[in-house]
């Protein structure tokens, strides 16, 4: 392996290109950047991934810091009866580096170690990456956890997560002698760094012309809260009074709002859709003193996800190479499906995936809510479809995990049906290169972006969705993709599934059976509309020119 990029004083690897020279660093929670590096959940680290690829390719002056989670998020195994059970085990990685910085920031009160670790660009192609973790010398067993599983479902794990992240990325940069101009907190997770920093310069001003701010929650009850006097226990607000922190975050009560607090803050703040954008400024408006908040598309790197033949196929405009590369994808994902599942399906016929993360909103099962229309579809020899779901739900979300079973169950019933266990990046690409339909079923406007559908089109599927998140900014019913009607009234699940199966009966399937030219011709579109807005290169860009 090539020699690490790693030294102190700590600089950046590359020589920056001149439109992006203004050092920034990215805090998040998770990064998925390649199936090999296991320290996300879902959506937001496919972003972060996304982005941190771009980063490389740009040559933008930026570095990520993150969280090393000694279980990942969790591995999604089977029991006994094949239903998925969640499955917590160490992760070790010889590609990263061990910077030897070791530090100890006040948590949960306790002086708690924190060791950094090193993930060089080089390794797969991102920006240059320092990873936190408590898993170290000095430390007790319970202090040693807060890094062991990403979204720890106790509160006071969960929030002494975010102090590692925030105040200790803060310190982590001081140990490097590295002073970014800019810090982009990428969701409210590491919002305590606002506060050490506010601790360093003593002014408001001072924090908010370095900090910048994503939001990525549509609905103000998703935003965290906590009650101040627990994180003032917990060593939250390196040690600032509560009447301090009170002014300055935009404090009413005693209920601390995590996504207030970094919005108020922030210099700039952004949503990731157009629509996420309208729906946090009507969200936020009874707050004045907040960042402006403006709108920066979710995107996904082309580079890591699109299959080469096909993007080769799209240059050409060749659909019926595109055509003949699709089912030869389509026979890939179906060996997973054989090796899981035991059925054997076929590249020949219509191909409905829905993967992502499992969440009520999300819908994951509402085209079997209509179980005689669900019937009809996968009992149809004439015009047969099959169906693959996929996806993690948070292991202590109950109700998703039973939905999820519930559907394993359902697949017994059907051989044209499967339940795929095992939803990381490498899974993903397999679906996305397999589907002809990525189906999206979210509950309009809480679908904050989405980004899954995105590299589905890179790989010739098309989106068949509701209207929400980066689709608005996407979609043309019946050109690029098909759509759902937005339900309006008191029962839009009704609505939706009927909607659905009316979609899939009257439009979907014939047109797949009976009318492959237009078909066709809807991929390439689809292929040629996603293929430069919904680039993370351009995200990337954006954020530059835009947030930073």
């Amino acid at each position: 392996m090539a020699k690490s990029t790693f030294s102190l004083p700590y600089k950046h690897p590359f020589a920056p290109d001149s439109q992006y020279k203004k050092s920034v660093a990215y805090f998040s929670m998770e990064f998925a950047v390649d199936q090999a590096l296991k320290i996300y959940s879902g959506g937001l680290g496919f972003l972060a991934g996304s982005h941190m690829r771009s980063v490389y390719a740009l040559k933008q002056n930026l570095i990520g810091v993150g969280m090393l989670w000694k279980y990942g998020y969790y591995d999604q195994g089977r029991a006994k009866d094949g239903s998925m059970q969640p499955e917590f085990r160490e992760k070790m990685y010889s590609f990263l580096t061990d910077t030897t910085i070791r530090f100890q920031i006040p948590v949960m009160g306790k002086k708690v170690w924190v060791a950094a670790y090193y993930l060089d660009p080089e390794v797969f192609k991102t920006a240059p990456m320092f990873l936190l973790t408590t898993d170290t010398d000095g430390n007790d067993d319970t202090t040693r956890a807060i890094s062991y599983s990403l979204y720890d479902a106790d509160p006071t794990y969960k929030v002494a997560q975010c102090m590692v992240l925030g105040i200790g990325g803060a310190r982590l940069l001081e140990e490097l002698g590295y002073e970014p101009e800019v810090y982009h907190l990428n969701e409210a997770h590491a919002v305590s760094a606002v506060f050490s920093l506010y601790k360093k310069y003593g002014k408001v001003d001072e924090v908010k012309k370095r900090v910048v701010f994503t939001t990525h929650t549509p609905e103000e009850a998703g935003n965290e809260k906590h009650e101040i006097g627990f994180l003032e226990k917990l060593g939250f607000f390196s040690g600032l009074d509560l009447p301090t922190i009170k002014k300055i975050s935009g404090m009413k009560d005693n209920i601390f709002n995590h996504s207030l607090a970094a919005l108020s803050l922030s210099r700039n703040a952004n949503g990731v859709s157009k629509l996420h954008g309208e729906v946090s400024r009507g969200m936020w408006k009874a707050y004045p003193g907040i960042a402006p908040i403006g709108h920066i598309t979710n995107a996904q790197n082309n580079t890591y996800w699109v299959d080469p033949q096909l993007e080769q196929a799209r240059i050409d405009q060749d659909t019926d190479r595109i055509a003949a590369r699709k089912k030869e994808l389509k026979a890939v994902l179906f060996k997973t499906v054989a090796d899981q599942c035991g059925k054997i399906f076929d590249p020949n016929v219509l191909t409905i995936v829905w993967a992502r993360r499992f969440a009520a909103y999300k819908r994951p099962d509402m085209l079997a809510w209509d179980m005689n229309r669900f019937t009809r579809m996968m009992n149809n020899i004439q015009q047969p479809v099959q169906v693959i779901w996929a996806g993690k739900p948070y292991p202590k979300d109950e109700d998703a995990v039973n939905t999820f079973n519930r559907l394993f169950y359902l697949s017994h019933l059907y051989p044209n049906l499967a339940v795929l266990t095992g939803y990381e990046l490498a899974l993903s690409k397999l679906l996305k290169d397999g589907s002809d339909i990525w189906l999206n079923t979210p509950v309009v406007t809480r679908e904050a972006s989405g980004t899954s559908g995105m590299t589905a089109a890179m790989n010739a599927s098309l989106n068949l969705s509701t209207f929400d998140g980066w689709i608005c900014e996407f979609a043309k019913d019946g050109e690029n993709s098909f759509l759902l009607p937005v339900a309006k009234g008191d029962d839009i699940n009704k609505q939706d599934c009927d909607n659905l199966m009316e979609k899939l009966e009257r439009e979907v399937i014939p047109t797949y059976y009976n009318g492959q030219k237009k078909w066709r011709q809807m991929v390439l579109n689809s292929m040629n509309d996603v293929n430069v807005p919904f680039n993370s290169d351009r995200m990337a860009r954006e954020y530059y020119e835009k947030l930073y």
